[in-house]
């Protein structure tokens, strides 16, 4: 078989009256992501570790943010693309490890969720999505409530 890993990251500014959406979860909070699209960039750096393990470059060379298209897109349709986009390549998921760094808000109760809302998207089973949420001490843009960063790992292989 032929495996490829791949790594994405991503990050977004945080502010008030923006909604905060993660792991295609709508997440309750008194800020949320600044962004072209909905701002999800726990989906965003999967995408680019996805697309990066296939060697098809990242998310903004397939859709753009400077593009009407992806106004305010629901990024689990860029999931679903990119998806399409390495299958069409002939590559499937063995799996998927995803850290998110926040301070706030705590993550703990919505990591399920969102393993089932990416697993639904990519048609795997919810064993091979890992989501882990960390803080970074109150250091850093993250600590200090400024942003949000996402990485991502992911290992494809040839069908």
């Amino acid at each position: 078989m032929n495996f490829r890993i791949g790594y994405g990251y991503d990050v977004h500014r945080l502010a008030e009256g923006e909604t905060l959406w993660l792991g295609g979860v709508l997440i309750p909070h008194d800020k949320g992501t600044v962004a072209h699209s909905d701002g999800d960039v726990l989906i965003h750096a999967l995408c680019d570790a996805m697309l990066g393990a296939a060697k098809m470059r990242d998310i903004g060379y397939h859709f753009p943010d400077n593009s009407s298209d992806y106004k305010n897109i629901d990024s689990k349709l860029l999931l679903a693309k990119s998806k399409d986009l390495i299958r069409g390549k002939g590559y499937l998921i063995g799996n998927l490890d995803i850290t998110i760094a926040a301070q706030k808000p705590k993550l703990k109760d919505y990591i399920p969720d969102m393993e089932q809302a990416l697993a639904k998207v990519l048609d795997v089973d919810v064993d091979v999505v890992s989501i882990k949420a960390t803080t970074t001490e109150q250091m850093g843009f993250e600590g200090r409530e400024e942003g949000i960063s996402a990485h991502a790992v992911v290992l494809i292989y040839k069908a």
